[in-house]
């Protein structure tokens, strides 16, 4: 198979990984990949869908695997679709579940999906009226896509209506925040569950657990995710067979009701209060960096299950994990997430091990040399028969890695093993 891979980061890198151990994959592509990417396939500048769809009829692409999410809400899978490819990812108007979040929380009431209170609203007004019937902390979510960034858990009402008004105003997150929603916190722990879906059937894959916050003990401001493990054993029998009645099965039959069969992934940020799942939010694409420990622990030919999913072929495949565990930990640059960092060149000493691995995402090459390029840079990944020993092999990689300025948690899969 000839597989084009779209995005640049370490989820892409992490597919691009599990897809190299296939014998039946043959050649991969990035668009626009990175700079560590070139070494697995051929890196692709091109940007516009129309143009990338006919590069993938000309070099006869088998199938494609969108990993971002701002290409799927702009439609790049219906583009594909046009042009008679296999694609894998959502179309334009399923993405919307994570290009509004207002979209989504309404998606959710219609369908009796269990969630947070909330209202979304562009009345300063009717956000401060809300606010002032719920106990803080209260969440604040700007509506559109803010690459993870748009969510301030405010510690007063006070706090939350300036958080409201900052994002109602454009201050905050521009246009993304010109509608907000304000919802009810909810007291329990995050767990990332995804399902691989193909319009009618689908895949629950081993929950993960991420790490948002920058510092140790879950402190600092949120970021895009500074590392994650799974299979996490806070999830149980009971919470899967939840997820799966009252989160995924409803939410394929109202896409499907509302005119947006969703063929993709469904990621469920899943809040587990009192022993029930509720659904924080959804994303339409795996999350970064879940798929880097997601994607080592997968046994099933990953080529076969993006493409059975894209062809509404799921029901045909027995989807099999290792009996294993991964822990991934982000390493970011000197000044994430606040701005962007000078590249540093990255020093590796011997990254070969069978028990860990480097996913690269915000690199470049200059001269042959691999240099760190900002924000989060690489993840560091661990496999082991028990967290314990992922997390270790995972932390011992980290101390091969050195670039200046480089900065990592300490305390990843800490709930797993406290």
């Amino acid at each position: 198979m000839k597989i084009l891979i779209v995005g640049s980061g370490g989820r892409e890198y992490a597919i691009a990984l599990a897809l190299k151990r296939d014998e039946n994959v043959k050649n991969l592509y990035f668009a626009p990949g990175n700079g560590a990417t070139d070494e697995l396939g051929v890196n692709i500048d091109i940007k516009d869908f129309e143009k990338l769809a006919e590069f993938a009829k000309k070099e006869s692409i088998d199938l494609t695997i969108v990993g971002p999410e701002t290409p799927l809400v702009e439609g790049i899978a219906d583009v594909f679709k046009k042009h008679n490819l296999t694609i894998f990812g959502v179309s334009k108007d399923a993405a919307k579940l994570e290009g509004s979040k207002a979209f989504m929380k309404d998606f959710l009431f219609r369908h009796n999906i269990p969630t947070a209170k909330y209202i979304q609203t562009s009345s300063v007004k009717k956000a401060n009226d809300f606010i002032d019937t719920l106990i803080a902390p209260i969440v604040v979510k700007a509506d559109g896509l803010c690459a993870g960034k748009g969510v301030i858990i405010a510690k007063s009402k006070d706090e939350a209506k300036d958080a409201a008004k900052s994002m109602l105003n454009g201050e905050s997150f521009g246009n993304a925040g010109k509608n907000v929603v304000i919802e009810e916190f909810l007291d329990g722990f995050e767990l990332s569950i995804f399902a691989i879906c193909d319009g009618e059937n689908y895949k629950i894959l081993p929950a993960a657990q991420d790490h948002k916050r920058l510092l140790d003990n879950d402190e600092g401001p949120n970021t895009g995710g500074m590392g994650a493990y799974a299979p996490t054993p806070l999830a149980n029998d009971d919470i899967y067979t939840q997820v799966e009645e009252f989160v995924v099965k409803p939410t394929l039959k109202g896409m499907k009701e509302e005119g947006a069969s969703y063929t993709g992934v469904l990621f469920i940020g899943a809040m587990i209060v009192d022993k029930k799942v509720y659904v924080l939010e959804y994303n339409v694409r795996f999350g970064d960096p879940e798929c880097e420990v997601l994607m080592p622990l997968l046994k099933t030919s990953a080529s076969e299950l993006f493409y059975k999913a894209a062809t509404g072929r799921l029901n045909e495949l027995d989807l099999k994990f290792k009996d294993e565990f991964a822990v991934g930990v982000v390493v970011a640059s000197k000044d994430y997430p606040y701005k962007n960092s000078e590249p540093k060149i990255i020093d590796i000493d011997d990254k070969k091990s069978e028990c860990s691995h480097v996913a690269y995402a915000g690199v470049c090459k200059k001269e042959g040399s691999m240099y760190a390029n900002g924000g989060r840079v690489l993840v560091c990944v661990g496999t082991g028969k028990s967290i314990k020993a992922a997390r270790d092999n995972a932390y011992d990689l980290t101390k091969k890695i050195f670039f200046e300025g480089a900065k990592f948690r300490n305390d990843i899969a800490y709930q797993a093993l406290k």
